[in-house]
């Protein structure tokens, strides 16, 4: 086990560069997970993780994880310096580094009767990490990124979602081939849209395979979800507002497909 005691040590600084950095994380195919849940998560889903940062004075975290490191892997860091990569304010003892995946369509296996999220462009990484908390907690079996706008491996997604974006199966592309890989595998596509011909989300039945399609906070979906669509959907609301939080309507959406589909039973 290295120690390091400078915050100007070379594995301190790429450290850095990966937490505040997307160019980084993107060039080096890389990204930061912090804490001990998040951490075993990555874990669960099967990610490499090369790399460990403990706290000086908190090595026993490391016998909570389901593997030991070997020792070249893992950095004992003096308490003040690891508070100074630390986002959690000395909450979390234990950082470390994983080699991301890809997410290709191709690589995503589902049932037939699988019940999937899609997100189209979306901005917030605090806003991701909560669509798959939500989505995990709703059984759902993947989520589907179209036209994204942030980096998937933001440590704020990351951190928001509880590390349940590494377990969720997970495919990133266009729109158009998110469409096309939906349609050829015969699910019905549910699409948040405020338009004349939407129905209450209460009032359908959500039969799977299908989709539940949500666009980004500021701008909703482009229309060419308007033409893919086979339903528009609609959460009633007070006149006095106009919009929920993208977070807080998928969630309510999915919830109605797993109550739909019995999936928690």
């Amino acid at each position: 086990m290295k120690y390091i005691s400078s915050s100007k040590n070379p594995e301190i600084k790429q450290l850095r560069g990966l937490i505040e950095k997307s160019r980084i994380r993107k060039r080096e195919s890389r990204f930061v997970v912090e804490g001990l849940r998040e951490i075993k998560k990555a874990l669960l889903g099967r990610y490499t993780l090369e790399r460990f940062f403990i706290e000086e004075g908190s090595e026993e975290v490391l016998k909570s994880l389901d593997f030991q490191p070997t020792e070249e892997k893992i950095f004992r860091v003096h308490k003040t310096t690891f508070e100074q990569i630390t986002v959690r304010s000395g909450s979390e003892k234990i950082i470390a580094i994983g080699i991301n995946k890809s997410h290709s369509l191709d690589q995503l296996s589902i049932t037939d009767n699988a019940i999937v999220l899609v997100i189209e462009a979306p901005e917030k990484p605090g806003n991701i990490g909560a669509l798959y908390r939500t989505a995990t907690a709703a059984n759902f079996d993947a989520v589907l990124i179209a036209n994204p706008k942030t980096d998937f491996y933001n440590p704020n997604s990351i951190r928001s979602s509880l590390g349940t974006v590494f377990i969720m199966p997970t495919a990133i592309a266009s729109s158009i081939d998110v469409i096309s890989f939906l349609k050829l595998h015969s699910f019905k596509i549910f699409t948040a849209f405020l338009h004349t011909d939407a129905s209450r989300y209460d009032q359908l039945r959500y039969t799977s395979p299908c989709a539940i399609v949500m666009g980004a906070e500021s701008t909703g979906l482009t229309s060419m979800w308007k033409e893919a669509s086979h339903q528009h959907v609609m959460i009633p609301m007070n006149e006095k507002v106009d919009s929920l939080n993208l977070s807080v309507s998928a969630g309510i959406l999915m919830y109605e497909v797993q109550r739909n589909n019995n999936r928690l039973d």
